[in-house]
Protein backbone atom coordinates (compact mmCIF):
# COMPACT_ATOMS: atom_id res chain seq x y z
CA UNK A 1 0.00 0.00 0.00
CA UNK A 2 1.15 2.89 -0.74
CA UNK A 3 1.60 5.74 1.98
CA UNK A 4 2.05 9.43 1.66
CA UNK A 5 2.51 11.96 3.93
CA UNK A 6 1.37 15.71 3.11
CA UNK A 7 2.83 17.66 6.10
CA UNK A 8 6.96 17.94 5.64
CA UNK A 9 7.57 19.26 8.82
CA UNK A 10 9.89 16.34 9.98
CA UNK A 11 12.47 17.94 7.29
CA UNK A 12 12.65 21.23 8.84
CA UNK A 13 15.69 20.82 10.66
CA UNK A 14 17.55 19.66 7.44
CA UNK A 15 16.09 22.57 5.35
CA UNK A 16 17.83 24.86 8.04
CA UNK A 17 21.65 23.36 7.17
CA UNK A 18 21.09 23.14 3.92
CA UNK A 19 18.25 25.35 2.55
CA UNK A 20 14.91 25.08 0.55
CA UNK A 21 17.04 24.58 -3.26
CA UNK A 22 19.33 21.82 -1.49
CA UNK A 23 16.23 19.50 -0.36
CA UNK A 24 14.56 20.25 -3.33
CA UNK A 25 17.66 18.59 -5.47
CA UNK A 26 17.68 15.89 -2.85
CA UNK A 27 14.00 14.47 -3.44
CA UNK A 28 14.59 14.83 -7.33
CA UNK A 29 17.78 12.68 -6.94
CA UNK A 30 17.51 8.26 -7.15
CA UNK A 31 20.53 6.80 -5.78
CA UNK A 32 21.28 2.69 -6.11
CA UNK A 33 22.62 1.14 -2.52
CA UNK A 34 23.90 -2.19 -3.32
CA UNK A 35 24.31 -4.24 -0.30
CA UNK A 36 22.24 -3.79 3.05
CA UNK A 37 24.78 -5.79 5.99
CA UNK A 38 26.62 -3.26 8.35
CA UNK A 39 27.60 -0.82 6.01
CA UNK A 40 24.70 -0.55 3.53
CA UNK A 41 22.15 -0.49 6.19
CA UNK A 42 23.12 2.70 7.97
CA UNK A 43 23.82 4.72 4.67
CA UNK A 44 20.53 3.42 3.48
CA UNK A 45 18.62 4.68 6.25
CA UNK A 46 20.40 8.34 6.96
CA UNK A 47 20.14 8.86 2.88
CA UNK A 48 16.43 8.16 3.17
CA UNK A 49 16.32 10.88 6.19
CA UNK A 50 18.44 13.35 4.31
CA UNK A 51 15.21 13.28 2.01
CA UNK A 52 16.13 11.41 -1.40
CA UNK A 53 13.35 10.73 -3.26
CA UNK A 54 13.95 7.58 -5.30
CA UNK A 55 15.85 4.70 -3.50
CA UNK A 56 16.73 1.42 -5.08
CA UNK A 57 17.78 -1.15 -2.10
CA UNK A 58 19.55 -4.71 -3.53
CA UNK A 59 20.71 -6.84 -0.98
CA UNK A 60 19.53 -11.06 -1.32
CA UNK A 61 20.49 -12.17 1.65
CA UNK A 62 18.43 -12.49 4.99
CA UNK A 63 19.02 -11.52 8.25
CA UNK A 64 21.52 -14.37 10.45
CA UNK A 65 21.84 -14.02 14.25
CA UNK A 66 25.57 -13.19 13.99
CA UNK A 67 24.23 -10.09 12.25
CA UNK A 68 22.76 -8.46 15.52
CA UNK A 69 25.93 -6.73 16.23
CA UNK A 70 25.95 -4.14 13.41
CA UNK A 71 23.17 -4.19 10.98
CA UNK A 72 19.98 -2.04 11.35
CA UNK A 73 17.15 -4.40 10.69
CA UNK A 74 18.93 -7.20 12.95
CA UNK A 75 16.94 -7.93 15.81
CA UNK A 76 15.92 -10.70 17.24
CA UNK A 77 12.60 -10.86 16.07
CA UNK A 78 13.64 -10.58 12.28
CA UNK A 79 15.88 -13.47 11.65
CA UNK A 80 15.50 -15.38 8.68
CA UNK A 81 13.91 -12.44 7.16
CA UNK A 82 14.82 -10.51 3.96
CA UNK A 83 17.32 -7.76 4.75
CA UNK A 84 15.99 -5.85 1.47
CA UNK A 85 12.22 -6.30 2.91
CA UNK A 86 13.04 -5.10 6.67
CA UNK A 87 15.16 -2.10 4.96
CA UNK A 88 12.57 -1.48 2.44
CA UNK A 89 9.90 -0.71 5.78
CA UNK A 90 12.03 1.16 7.86
CA UNK A 91 12.18 3.60 4.91
CA UNK A 92 9.16 4.19 4.73
CA UNK A 93 8.30 4.52 8.73
CA UNK A 94 10.90 7.13 7.94
CA UNK A 95 9.54 9.00 4.62
CA UNK A 96 6.59 7.31 3.14
CA UNK A 97 6.86 9.54 0.23
CA UNK A 98 10.09 7.87 -0.85
CA UNK A 99 9.77 5.62 -4.28
CA UNK A 100 11.60 2.46 -3.12
CA UNK A 101 12.64 -0.15 -5.65
CA UNK A 102 13.80 -3.34 -3.53
CA UNK A 103 15.60 -6.10 -4.95
CA UNK A 104 15.65 -9.17 -3.09
CA UNK A 105 18.30 -11.17 -4.85
CA UNK A 106 22.12 -11.47 -5.59
CA UNK A 107 22.75 -9.85 -8.99
CA UNK A 108 24.37 -12.37 -11.53
CA UNK A 109 27.05 -10.61 -13.74
CA UNK A 110 24.07 -10.19 -16.38
CA UNK A 111 21.48 -8.63 -13.99
CA UNK A 112 24.16 -6.28 -12.37
CA UNK A 113 24.48 -4.71 -16.07
CA UNK A 114 21.11 -4.61 -16.45
CA UNK A 115 20.73 -2.68 -12.98
CA UNK A 116 23.60 -0.19 -14.07
CA UNK A 117 22.23 0.62 -16.90
CA UNK A 118 19.16 2.44 -15.45
CA UNK A 119 19.61 6.03 -14.17
CA UNK A 120 20.79 6.85 -10.87
CA UNK A 121 22.22 10.16 -9.26
CA UNK A 122 25.01 8.24 -7.49
CA UNK A 123 25.95 4.58 -6.83
CA UNK A 124 26.46 3.32 -3.12
CA UNK A 125 28.80 0.17 -2.94
CA UNK A 126 28.69 -1.81 0.49
CA UNK A 127 29.16 -4.72 -0.68
CA UNK A 128 32.27 -6.36 1.58
CA UNK A 129 32.66 -9.27 -0.86
CA UNK A 130 35.65 -8.80 -3.18
CA UNK A 131 34.32 -10.75 -6.84
CA UNK A 132 30.78 -9.20 -6.75
CA UNK A 133 32.54 -5.81 -5.88
CA UNK A 134 34.88 -5.49 -8.53
CA UNK A 135 32.25 -6.63 -11.01
CA UNK A 136 30.00 -3.72 -9.79
CA UNK A 137 32.44 -1.13 -9.55
CA UNK A 138 33.50 -2.00 -13.09
CA UNK A 139 30.27 -1.57 -14.50
CA UNK A 140 28.67 1.62 -12.94
CA UNK A 141 32.27 3.18 -13.98
CA UNK A 142 31.28 1.94 -17.51
CA UNK A 143 27.54 3.34 -17.46
CA UNK A 144 29.46 6.92 -16.28
CA UNK A 145 27.99 6.50 -12.50
CA UNK A 146 28.68 8.99 -9.76
CA UNK A 147 30.49 6.02 -7.27
CA UNK A 148 31.25 5.77 -3.20
CA UNK A 149 32.47 2.74 -2.17
CA UNK A 150 33.02 0.99 1.13
CA UNK A 151 36.63 -0.89 1.89
CA UNK A 152 37.01 -3.03 4.51
CA UNK A 153 35.32 -2.12 7.90
CA UNK A 154 36.14 -5.68 9.59
CA UNK A 155 38.79 -6.13 12.60
CA UNK A 156 38.82 -2.08 13.16
CA UNK A 157 37.77 -0.29 16.27
CA UNK A 158 38.49 3.45 15.82
CA UNK A 159 36.29 5.11 13.74
CA UNK A 160 38.58 8.77 13.81
CA UNK A 161 40.28 6.84 11.43
CA UNK A 162 38.48 6.81 8.35
CA UNK A 163 39.08 8.95 5.49
CA UNK A 164 37.61 9.74 1.86
CA UNK A 165 39.72 10.01 -1.37
CA UNK A 166 39.55 8.68 -4.93
CA UNK A 167 40.59 4.58 -4.83
CA UNK A 168 43.91 5.52 -6.04
CA UNK A 169 44.77 7.37 -3.17
CA UNK A 170 43.58 4.94 -0.64
CA UNK A 171 46.65 3.08 1.75
CA UNK A 172 47.12 1.18 4.51
CA UNK A 173 43.82 -0.55 3.78
CA UNK A 174 44.11 -4.65 2.57
CA UNK A 175 41.00 -5.15 1.58
CA UNK A 176 41.90 -1.69 -0.60
CA UNK A 177 44.78 -2.76 -1.86
CA UNK A 178 43.23 -5.96 -2.85
CA UNK A 179 40.22 -4.13 -4.52
CA UNK A 180 43.14 -1.54 -6.54
CA UNK A 181 44.75 -4.68 -7.74
CA UNK A 182 41.93 -6.36 -9.31
CA UNK A 183 40.66 -3.00 -10.59
CA UNK A 184 44.65 -2.73 -12.15
CA UNK A 185 43.67 -5.80 -14.64
CA UNK A 186 40.38 -3.59 -15.91
CA UNK A 187 42.30 -1.14 -16.74
CA UNK A 188 40.57 1.33 -13.83
CA UNK A 189 42.86 2.61 -11.70
CA UNK A 190 41.03 5.26 -10.51
CA UNK A 191 37.48 7.37 -10.57
CA UNK A 192 35.42 7.25 -7.66
CA UNK A 193 35.23 7.72 -4.30
CA UNK A 194 36.60 5.37 -1.06
CA UNK A 195 35.55 5.28 2.11
CA UNK A 196 38.31 3.58 4.14
CA UNK A 197 40.41 3.36 7.59
CA UNK A 198 44.19 3.50 7.90
CA UNK A 199 43.37 1.72 10.82
CA UNK A 200 45.18 -1.61 10.28
CA UNK A 201 43.05 -5.00 10.68
CA UNK A 202 43.17 -6.89 13.73
CA UNK A 203 44.96 -10.42 12.27
CA UNK A 204 43.87 -11.98 15.56
CA UNK A 205 40.23 -11.62 14.81
CA UNK A 206 40.27 -13.38 11.47
CA UNK A 207 38.10 -16.47 10.75
CA UNK A 208 37.78 -18.44 7.52
CA UNK A 209 34.23 -19.12 6.17
CA UNK A 210 33.06 -22.19 3.49
CA UNK A 211 33.44 -19.85 0.83
CA UNK A 212 29.90 -19.15 0.24
CA UNK A 213 28.57 -15.51 -1.39
CA UNK A 214 32.10 -15.08 -2.42
CA UNK A 215 34.08 -14.66 0.90
CA UNK A 216 36.87 -17.13 2.09
CA UNK A 217 36.93 -15.01 5.20
CA UNK A 218 35.66 -12.46 7.75
CA UNK A 219 37.10 -10.50 10.53
CA UNK A 220 35.76 -9.83 13.75
CA UNK A 221 33.45 -6.79 13.86
CA UNK A 222 31.89 -4.11 16.35
CA UNK A 223 28.93 -2.20 16.67
CA UNK A 224 30.09 1.10 15.51
CA UNK A 225 32.62 1.07 13.04
CA UNK A 226 30.17 -0.46 9.96
CA UNK A 227 27.61 2.39 10.81
CA UNK A 228 30.75 4.91 10.52
CA UNK A 229 31.30 3.59 7.02
CA UNK A 230 28.07 3.78 6.20
CA UNK A 231 27.16 7.64 7.67
CA UNK A 232 30.01 8.30 5.73
CA UNK A 233 29.51 7.08 2.26
CA UNK A 234 25.85 8.64 3.01
CA UNK A 235 27.50 11.95 3.50
CA UNK A 236 29.44 11.67 0.61
CA UNK A 237 26.53 10.95 -1.76
CA UNK A 238 24.36 13.67 -0.10
CA UNK A 239 26.63 16.30 -0.48
CA UNK A 240 28.15 15.38 -3.75
CA UNK A 241 24.44 15.82 -4.93
CA UNK A 242 23.61 19.93 -3.03
CA UNK A 243 27.06 20.53 -4.00
CA UNK A 244 28.78 20.64 -0.70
Amino acid sequence: MEMIEKDEKWMERTKLLIGGDAIEILKNSHVLIVGLGGVGSYCAEAIARAGIGELTIVDGDVVDPSNRNRQLQALFTTHGLSKAELMAERILQINPNCKLNVHKEFKTPDKVVELLQQKYDYVVDAIDSLTPKIYLIKTALDNNHKLVSSMGAGGKLDPTLLKVVDIEKTYQCPFAQMVRKKLRKHNVYRGFKAVFSTELPDKNSIMFTDGSNFKKSAYGTISFIPAVFGLTCASVVVRDLIGR
